[in-house]
């Protein structure tokens, strides 16, 4: 059963990743919009996020085994994995473009927050994240500049 565990913690986040990415790449309109600066093609889109769900999964799995994990810990990462997956759906298939800034917004938060929380336990765990976060602010300015471009 332990091993079950592992698993699940390693690659939960790469699967409701991949399964997001599936339910919205129809909707994904990205190469007509109008793009601010130093705009990355959409194909490092998903290799990206390849990367950082490996990761996130790796950090959370090592932070289960390693440490004491309260209640608020296992409430902030599965929250903000959920604000995570519901962006894509909020920016590409509803096509709420300014509520999706507040959105990623509320997700900048709630990583720092993990990212916080695992560093007073565990910190291999918390700089696993520092990619996540680095990617997760850069798609805020990505946010933020598509919307005020279009």
């Amino acid at each position: 059963m332990k091993i079950i565990k592992n698993i699940f913690y390693l690659t939960f986040p790469l699967i409701t990743g991949t399964i997001i990415g599936i339910i919205t790449s129809k909707y994904i309109d990205y190469n007509t919009l109008i793009k601010p600066p130093l705009s990355p093609p959409s194909i490092i889109f998903p290799i990206i996020w390849t990367i950082l769900y490996i990761l996130m999964g790796i950090s959370y799995f090592l932070y289960k085994k390693n440490s004491y994990t309260s209640k608020q810990e296992i409430i902030i990462y599965y929250t903000q994995l959920f604000v995570n997956l519901l962006w894509s759906i909020i920016f590409f298939v509803l096509k709420l473009k300014f509520f999706a800034i507040i959105w990623i917004l509320l997700l900048d938060i709630l990583i720092y927050i993990l990212i916080t929380l695992f560093k007073q336990k565990y910190k291999p765990s918390a700089y696993l994240l520092i990619p996540y976060q680095i990617w997760c602010l850069f798609a805020t300015y990505l946010t933020i500049g598509i919307y005020l471009l279009n």
